[in-house]
Order: structure tokens, then sequence, then C-alpha cells
């Protein structure tokens, strides 16, 4: 089938309002008293057992899993909470709700269990009125345990499992009469639009109440619906006689509402449907429920694309990991809404939750903000051939879309992330078919309980770039929508194998195409003039997204992409330049944009826009462009959506530029030492926009002992081409270069660059952490072999650090899973060097065995006082005892 048609769900906020008593619903997330660790129901009430006093949310890994040693804590964590209930509670229906904990919980009241649950990223509640003890003191405990557990989704993933209560804990006291909300934690109402045109929509109620009275009750079910004014424009009720301890199914019906206003992301226009239990007898309200709804009907075409209410849409937008710079996951709502905000100031109208659903406030806001989305059950990587795992994975399926089945925002459901990424019985392809058989059959199960539950959206499967594997394995048959995770260009050398992929995709598979992941690595810290792949510059993103942006908005069939990701994220398993975190965001762990935020600003906002990019760099430095001069030149990027463009420099221009495909304006500036304010001006149609930035740049003379810029210090990482920013101490580090004689006045003698061997994936840097440092990549490269390191510096004393990191281990390194190339395997590494290093002659270390006496991978720093006298500056010799020498950086101040 060509075209999917699909008239439109609709849709709901999913925050219940309280009516004065009626139902009460509040947060439980302060008190609470935690102990890492397991505890007997004799050790939490043990006086001696030391607990820490907590609030809700919160994760016990928000430290451990950024520090030096790997791995993190997972295991289990107890919490107890002390409550009372009031005596007129006695009457009523009692709820402990849970927004979230991962992935195991138990929970218990006054020593009794009320209820289990697994998966760390759904809902859950347990009733917990018969455990009570009303007008007395009732103690929670609350056991949460992270472990792996191998019938549990998610089994391994690019990204850390935080453990912990990491979502709101609230209370909820209802009627006898009351909304339930089954096993599923889903919504007390659930409302969907099976028909909407601009003239007319139907809409569809359903639930179910519980009667907890031993009577009979006839009550009356009223829907009312009220427009943005919160007037009501329609209302329906019905009339239902509950037996004795009965839970009631209902369903209502509007056919007629009439010229509904239209929910989009240019108008993201919400009614509001406030539903009430009424008893027939004594007109009482016994439960109330409010929600939002939104009309809209929506389509996918194969070959042009995505559609809302009859207008195309070009679906561009991010992921989105939960967690945030310091906190894990255990983030506060406002910091979580932000997140949205910003996807919307970037230009963005769309949104993946990946890979798991999220806190209730993110579809809240995508709702609200007129973001389009797709969420996702965390199946990722692979499965657990088990009966078990495929319950707990159909479980996860029913709560996802019973939980967030009201959300307007939300046009697809999807499981199964790169499940073909790391396929076991590689030795044994009989067994590995029968793997693939099992995969298939559970997407197929998975796929039938999402269409049953809601037939109103589309099903996805998002694959990783192994086009017949998944071809094969009939993953690209069962889901609506077939999405790619594609790298070329980060993780595949050839950038170009993009756009082929894409064309591949629209020629033999004819179904609706989405781009779900894309994206390279980038550390704020880090610029370079000459970018390449895997340096982890932010100039290299920009160039890697400047590439896809043209590619994808080139091709309608490409329906919409979702950039990986919208923010840095937690992933305690990767040792780049950033060790514990995948830098593939647009914006870093605590949300500051990134160039490449620019850039998507310049290509997808409406309204006139301009930026200066290098926002995160207030300092620059580098060397003079002559000996004798007083100016460094370096290129400053703008992005702008305008024609044209002037950049001022300290209030002078430095010319025009016209605008052009990329949306990137490159102006050279010759900058000063000192302060540098730049300001870009766009005047178009008579509308001035304008942005700064001021750049404190430090000068250092090509000649080193020239007078005209005296020297004062240098900082160079060796067998390097980017420049890093210490963000601390605000200092940075210059890339270095070769010593050419005696008209140059520094750099490296012999030698070469340190190279990984026996990897198709990088060989710029080492790919492993160092430990000892907030600084790795100051110490991910080194010069190997070299004979020398001069700096021809004016005679005076010097402090002169020498840092030093082994980066040939002697035991075999961790293959990284997630670099999603096949030939990323390297073999591991035995070697030794031993060497004396000299200044000026004189031997300050002897037979210095980095590894022997350090260890491998960990930085290591010698500070040495120097006088420099007679105009012979300082020459940093290294003599090989066994091996080559090795120097990582150098670090050198002028102390008088």
């Amino acid at each position: 089938m060509k075209k999917l048609n699909i008239s439109l769900l609709v849709l709901f906020l999913g925050v219940a309002l309280t009516a004065q008593n009626v139902r009460t619903i509040f947060t439980v997330n302060s008190g609470w008293e935690f102990h890492k660790g397991n505890l007997s129901q004799k050790a939490i009430s043990d006086k001696e057992t030391i607990w820490e006093s907590v609030s809700i949310p919160h994760t016990w890994n928000n430290v451990d899993a950024f520090d030096d040693e790997r791995g993190y804590y997972r295991g289990v964590g107890v919490y107890k909470k002390s409550i009372i209930f009031s005596k007129k509670d006695a009457n009523k229906t009692i709820l402990l709700h849970f927004e979230g904990a991962n992935q195991e919980t138990e929970v218990f009241v006054n020593g009794n269990i009320v209820g289990t649950h697994k998966g760390g990223y759904t809902a859950f509640s347990f009733p917990i009125t018969e455990n009570l003890k009303f007008g007395e003191v009732n103690e929670i405990v609350v056991k949460v345990t992270n472990a792996f557990d191998e019938n549990i989704p998610t089994l391994t993933a690019d990204f850390t499992f935080f453990g912990g209560i990491y979502r709101d804990i609230y209370i909820e006291k209802m009627n006898q009469v009351h909304f339930s909300t089954s096993k599923y934690a889903a919504k007390n109402v659930l409302i969907s639009t099976p028909k909407v045109t601009k003239k007319n929509a139907s809409i569809e109620f359903k639930g179910h109440i519980s009667n907890k009275t031993t009577s009979i009750k006839k009550i009356e079910v009223l829907q009312s619906i009220r427009n943005g004014n919160k007037e009501i424009v329609k209302e329906i009720k019905t009339n239902f006689l509950l037996k004795p301890n009965e839970d009631l199914k209902f369903n209502q019906t509007i056919k007629d509402f009439k010229n509904p206003i239209l929910w989009s992301p240019d108008n993201p226009y919400l009614y509001q449907v406030v539903t009430k239990i009424i008893d027939k007898k004594t007109k009482e309200i016994l439960d109330e429920s409010v929600n939002s709804l939104g009309f809209r009907w929506f389509e996918f075409d194969v070959d042009k694309g995505f559609f809302m209410n009859g207008k195309h849409y070009k679906l561009m937008g991010t992921c989105r990991h939960q967690d945030y710079l310091g906190i894990g996951n255990a983030v506060p709502d406002a910091l979580q809404v932000k997140d949205i905000e910003l996807l919307k100031a970037m230009g963005g109208n769309f949104l993946r939750l990946a890979h798991y659903p999220q806190d209730p406030v993110i579809m809240e806001a995508c709702d609200r903000l007129g973001i389009i989305t797709t969420v996702e059950i965390p199946i990722v990587n692979y499965i657990t051939e088990s009966k078990e795992f495929a319950t707990n994975s159909i479980e996860m399926a029913k709560e996802m879309v019973l939980q967030d089945y009201n959300h307007p925002s939300l046009v697809s459901w999807a499981y199964m992330n790169e499940i073909l990424l790391r396929p076991p019985f590689k030795d044994n392809p009989e067994r590995q078919k029968l793997y693939y058989k099992s995969i298939t059959a559970l997407a197929k199960d998975i796929e039938k309980v999402i269409r049953e539950l809601d037939p109103y959206r589309y099903t996805m499967i998002p694959n990783h770039g192994s086009f017949s594997r998944y071809v094969a394995a009939e993953l690209t048959e069962i889901p609506m929508i077939v999405g790619w995770n594609l790298y070329a260009g980060w993780y595949g050398n050839d950038i170009r194998g993009f756009e082929q992929y894409l064309d591949q995709h629209h020629e033999k598979i004819k179904k609706p195409l989405l781009v779900t992941e894309y994206g390279a690595g980038a550390d704020p810290r880090i610029r370079s003039l000459t970018p390449e792949r895997f340096d982890f510059s932010l100039e290299y993103q920009v160039y890697y997204h400047t590439h896809y942006l043209k590619e994808i908005l080139k091709r309608p069939f490409v329906a919409g992409v979702n950039i990986w990701n919208l923010a840095d994220f937690a992933s305690e398993t990767r040792h780049d330049a950033m060790p514990f975190v995948n830098n593939k965001g647009i914006a870093t762990l605590d949300r500051k944009p990134k160039d490449a935020f620019y850039l998507y600003q310049a290509f997808l906002k409406k309204t006139p826009f301009i930026a200066i990019g290098s926002k995160l760099w207030e300092q620059g430095s580098g060397f003079t462009d002559t000996k004798d001069g007083i100016v460094c030149t370096q290129p400053i990027s703008v992005f702008t959506n305008q024609k044209s463009a002037v950049l001022y420099l300290n209030g002078i221009s430095l010319g025009k530029k016209m605008s052009n495909e990329d949306k990137t304006l490159v102006w050279q500036v010759p900058f000063k030492n000192g302060k540098n304010l730049l300001e870009v001006v766009s005047t178009n149609d008579g509308k001035t926009i304008k942005d700064f930035h001021s750049i404190d740049f430090n000068l250092i003379a090509k000649n080193l002992d020239s007078k005209l810029v005296p020297f004062e210090s240098v900082r160079i990482t060796l067998g390097s081409k980017r420049y890093f920013l210490d963000e601390l101490t605000k200092e940075i580090w210059l890339p270095s270069k070769e010593y050419t004689g005696e008209n140059d006045s520094w750099g490296t003698i012999g030698g070469a660059p340190f190279q990984m061997k026996n990897t198709s994936r990088q060989n710029y840097s080492t790919d492993q952490s160092i430990k000892n440092t907030n600084n790795d990549p100051i110490y991910q490269t080194q010069q190997v072999g070299l004979d020398a390191f001069k700096l021809k510096v004016p005679d005076g004393f010097y402090e002169l650090t020498l840092h030093f990191a082994e980066l040939i281990s002697d035991k075999e390194k961790e293959v990284l899973a997630y670099n999603l190339d096949a030939n990323s395997e390297k073999e591991a590494e035995n070697s030794s060097r031993i060497f004396d290093v000299l200044v000026n002659g004189k031997v300050i270390f002897e037979n210095l065995d980095l590894l022997k006496e350090y260890g491998s991978e960990k930085a290591v720093s010698f500070k040495i006082k120097q006088l420099v006298t007679e105009n012979n500056g300082i020459t940093i010799s290294f003599r090989s005892v066994k091996g080559e020498p090795i120097l990582n950086a150098v670090e050198l101040t002028k102390v008088f």
C-alpha cells in the first residue's frame, strides 16, 4: 500500500485535576530515607542501620557513573517514609502512584508487600487502602534495583541505567465509586477521535468505573468539552447501573462535533474535557477527571512525506534522553519542560523519545507547544529468547500505549531499536537464524498488541544501517513505518553514504521513511581549523550536519528526521574525549547550544535569525600571523537565514557577506590581544537583526622572544590538530607543529603523532579515557619517537610542565559496542618504553617507565623550574633506552 491514511486519535495531556472532596492527588516526594544496598525487614527496622535523607526524584548513580572507575553501582536501593492518613480516609480508595523507578520495584506498606513492577520507564500504581492504619503512623518501604536482568529490557544500550526512584511519587485518594486505571496505570478516561475533518469530528471516550461499595449505584457519566476560553461547547451524558464491587467498562461517543479548531504544530489548540461520575440519586459528584483534547488527522505518504490536516510538514527534530548534568535522570519537571522549549526554539517540530517513555510533563509540553512525537519501549540491541522476556516486553508495550494514549502530539509507537546490532551466535549460522526468527516472532506479537490497543496511530521499528540484515529478518515488513539510524561520515568513512542509503530505501522498501538517528560527536571544549572525523570538534559536527541537512531537504520522501541527540547524555561505557558521555548532542549536558544548534535555527526558523558561532568559547588564543605582527587571524562563522550580513570587530566592519546554501557565513577575523567584541548585523526588507559575542583573546607571538607581544605562557598538545579549552582555568591549549629550523621559534623535532592500530574507525587519538584528569583531550594525543621539543623563549625564569600518558596498554582493550562499525575491533598491543628526559642538556628523568611506574591511560605531569640564559631558550630532549619516547603536552609559563 503506497499511502497510509489515518484519521486521528486525539487527545489528552495526562494531567488529572481535582474537584473538591472528589479526588485528591498530591506528591509524597519529601521526607524519604535511603539506604544503598539490600536490607531485610528486620534490618529496615534496626536503629543501627544507616540511612541518608533524600527527596524524590533521586538516583544513586549521579556520581559513580562519571568517575574513573569502570562500571557503576547496579544493585538494590531501599527507600522508606512515614506517613499518617486521617481516620476520615478510611472510607476512601487510596493508591500509591510511581511515575518511574529503574528498574525492578517492590513496595511494602507496614511490612506487607502491596505490589511489584518490572521496567524502568513506565508508571505504575498500587492500591494500599487495606494495608493502612488510619490515624496512625504508616511506614512505606520501596526496594528498587537497577541490576542486570536478562528478562527485562533494556539489556544493553548506549546510555547509563541510572538506578532509583527518579520520577514523582503520588498519593491518590478517591471515593469508593471512581474511575479506575487498571494494572497498567492507564489514564482514567481514554479519548480518541476516529474521524476528523475541518467541518466535523467524532469523539470516543472509554474507561472503567469501580464500585467498591456493597450496594447498587445508579450513576451518570457526563462529558463536558470546553474551548480555549473554558466555555462549554459540547456535552454528552450516559446512565449506568453499577453492581456491588463491580468494575464496569464504559464507552461513549460524540459523532457530530461541528467545526473543530484543529491541532497542529502551527496552532496546537487544545480543548478541555471534564468527565464526571454523578450519583443519580444524590446528584453528588463522585469522581472527576480533567483532560486535554486535540483534533487532527494525519498520514505518512511513501513518496511525499508527512501530512497533518491536509498540510505537508517536514518533520525536523531530535531524539531526547532524560538525564542532566550533575543529577543523572532525577531531573525536576521545570528542566524537562525546558528541553521541549529548547527544541521549539531550534525550529524543530518533531521529537523521538528514545529509547523509552519519559516523564508525563514531556508529552504534556509537546501537546502544548506543537511538537509531533514518537514513543517507544526500551528493547535495544538484542533480546533474550525467553517467555519471561517476551511477556515483559508485551507488558511494557501495553503500559506505554495506555499511559500515553491521549496525546494529540503522538503519531507513532515504536519498539526494538537497532535490535540486530549485536547478534549472538556469530560462529553458528543456523543458531543465529533461529535467534532472528525469535526476534521476528516477538516483533509480530508486539505489533499486534499495539495495533489492537490503538488502531489510530502508526507503528515503527528503528534499525541501524544494515539494510540486508533487517530485510532478511522481515523487520522492514512488520511495522507501518521504517526508521533508520544512519551515521555515514561518523562511524562510516564516506559521508555520501547517507544519501545513498536513503535512495536505496526509497527504491526497495515501499514504506514511509524516518531517519530516526544521525549525528556526530562534539566536545564543547574542542575546536579545529582543519576538522576531521572523530576529532570531536564543534566544527566537524557543523560540517556533518550541514551535509545531512541539505540531503534531507532535497528528498520529499524522507518524512522526518531525528538528530541524535538534542543534548549530550550519560553513557558510562564511553571513553572518548568526554568520558562517560555520548556527546552527539547539539546542546551540552547542561543544555548550552553548540554551533550545530545555531545551524539548525538558520535552516528551520521561519522568523529572521542570525547568530555568531563559538558562543561556548569566550576565550581565544593563537600565534600572531607574522613574527612582528600584533594580530592572529582565525575564522568566525555566522549562521543566518538572511540574505546578507556585515560583521564588525570592535566597531570596525570586516565586510559584507551574501547568503549561501549552507546558511553559514565565514569571516577571517584579526584578533588582538585582550577583549574583542564581535557584532553581526543583517538588514533585510527594512528589518534589522543583530547578534554579539565577546572573546578575550590571548595573543602569543609567532616569534616567542618578540618585544611587541612579550611572552607570558603557552600550552601545546602534541600530535594534535585541535584547540582545547580548559573550562575550569579558561586556558586554551594549542595544536602542535613541527620545528622547521633556525628561523622557527618552537615545535617538535622528530617523531610522529600517535595513531591507533588495526582500526577502520579512527586513528586521530586514543579512544580510551585518561584517569586522574578531567581534561582527557590533553593526554589523548601524543608525539611518538620524538627527539626534542624546542621553545626559543627569551631569557628568564620559567615553570615548565611536561604532561605524559601511556596510551598503549598491556591488557586487551574493550571494544565499544556502540561504534556501529563491524571492523572496529583491534588487537591488544603489548609494548613497553623506557627513556630519559633532558632539559637544556641536563637529565631530569632517567629511565622513565610510565607504564611500570604509573600504569596505562593515566595522566602524569612533572613541573620543572628552569632558568634560561644567554638566549638559549628551552630544549626538551628525549633519549631512548627501550622503545620510542613520547610526550603528550607542554606547558610553559614565565615567572619573571
